[in-house]
């Protein structure tokens, strides 16, 4: 069933608020609340998440323009349509300067008002979704996709299409790089809640003394540098898809915390009195053995059996390697930057032999290096030296690109620079054609030049 939007109308004529209740719970899609003062209104707003607020400007005592700064400092998402006399137009346009979306007046127009409201929850909808992707710069794009053939990896997408229909919360585990978020993604548009906010946190790469602060939010002044109110990501998730990726790495005070929000979906922000609730499906994942954490007293058992209503195990690659000829030619196509290159078959068959502990990701990364490094149009045994493990099983003669034949760790820019140098030398020096070749332009392959040092022949070899 989908998701009702949340609309609070605030004025204090009492004929006014039973109206818009009346109408827009009839119209059916709005769950309505009405506040008949600016007091009553914040009071609303401190426990629960508004789409959209309906606010009459003239209010005695807390007036619609201080309801509406409360908004903005404590739910910024949230958007405010100002009810307005006619009188009041020009108070009414400097609340949109105060961060109102848009006014209507009163008497209102039943269709005016409902084409109001359709753009303010597209906005909302922007806002939303831009703070999603600023909270997601580390996420596994899109257009990764889920590639996969073999049996093993069939099973775990027809287990996720099952599940992705309920409420249930699912536990995804699995190594590193075997694609848990990809997983965590297709629950999330396989569900009814796919046109909501994915939100994913990385509980690893957080701090442990800001992770709840990031989880629920925090109010101004609750510790230093909190210079202004900030809503969690359980609020930018709400109706949709909350994603706790390595949720094994999360301390035991969060860890009481976040359980109390999973079984209640209450929360407070740090620094708050007020609770506050939400409606999200929580996907989480790990890498690690969470029965032997909670044997160890590191993870709490009744936090596990709370987020492992479903677990969905994904194998390693090594268990599916069908799927590796499949995962290279993805990886070739996005990876090159020009025409898309070729595996040779001496290359594809070290690659199939390899047991892969870095899983899809290891794969990903010697494939990226590969193109980078290949002179031609076909990856060749040689290209792979990158990776150690790999280069022991290429001979030495195609390996060999270091003194003393055996292929160095090195770091991706010691590989541009050899690239840079390779693709130099075969057009003899030649600036123009090796800034075209690399897709670069002539001034930046000049600054790598001297960044990198690297030994220009004498005047006359070179362009």
């Amino acid at each position: 069933m989908p998701k009702k939007f949340q609309i609070l109308v605030v004025d204090d004529e009492e004929s006014i608020t039973f109206l818009l209740k009346t109408e827009l719970e009839e119209l059916g899609g709005y769950d309505v609340d009405v506040a008949l003062n600016g007091t009553e209104a914040i009071n609303l707003l401190q426990s629960k998440i508004y789409d959209i607020v309906l606010l009459d400007i003239k209010m005695p005592r807390v007036s619609g323009i201080d309801v509406l700064r409360f908004i903005n400092e404590h739910a910024p998402t949230t958007q405010v349509i100002m009810l307005t006399n006619i009188v009041d137009y020009k108070t009414a346009i400097e609340t949109m300067k105060l961060g109102a979306y848009d006014f209507v007046s009163k008497p209102y127009d039943t269709d005016q008002l409902l084409a109001t409201m359709s753009r303010a929850l597209d906005r909302r909808q922007l806002v939303i979704d831009k703070k999603v992707m600023y909270n997601e710069l580390n996420r596994i794009t899109g257009s990764s996709g889920i590639i996969g053939e073999s049996p093993a990896f069939k099973n775990v997408i027809e287990n996720v299409r099952k599940v992705a229909a309920s409420e249930a919360f699912v536990l995804i585990q699995g190594p590193s790089g075997t694609g848990k978020e990809l997983v965590a993604h297709l629950l999330h548009n396989e569900s009814p809640h796919k046109d909501r906010p994915f939100v994913a946190v990385n509980c690893a790469s957080i701090p442990d003394q800001l992770l709840e602060s990031e989880l629920f939010g925090h109010e101004k002044g609750s510790f230093t540098n909190a210079y202004s109110a900030k809503q969690g990501l359980v609020e930018v998730a709400d109706g949709g898809t909350l994603f706790l990726d390595e949720v094994g790495d999360i301390s035991q005070p969060t860890q009481a915390k976040l359980l109390r929000f999973l079984e209640t979906g209450e929360f407070r922000r740090v620094g708050g009195t007020a609770s506050m609730h939400v409606s999200v499906r929580v996907v989480s994942a790990t890498n690690k053995d969470l029965q032997k954490q909670v044997q160890e007293g590191k993870f709490r058992e009744d936090l596990l059996y709370r987020l492992n209503v479903v677990s969905i195990q994904i194998p390693p690659l090594r268990e599916r390697k069908e799927d590796i000829p499949l995962l290279i030619a993805h990886f070739v196509k996005r990876k090159s930057k020009s025409k898309t290159k070729t595996v040779s078959p001496e290359a594809l068959a070290l690659l199939m032999q390899y047991d892969w502990p870095g899983n899809v990701r290891e794969l990903e990364h010697v494939i990226e290096g590969s193109s980078i490094l290949s002179q031609g149009e076909v990856i060749e045994p040689r290209d792979l030296w990158i990776n150690p493990a790999l280069a022991q099983q290429v001979p030495s003669h195609a390996a060999a690109l270091s003194n003393n034949g055996t292929p160095p760790l090195v770091s991706l820019e010691e590989i541009e620079k050899i690239h840079i140098q390779r693709v130099l030398e075969h057009h003899n020096w030649n600036r123009v054609k090796t800034a075209e070749i690399l897709g670069i332009t002539t001034k930046t392959l000049y600054l790598k030049i001297k960044r990198y040092k690297l030994q220009v022949p004498p005047p006359g070899n070179n362009a």
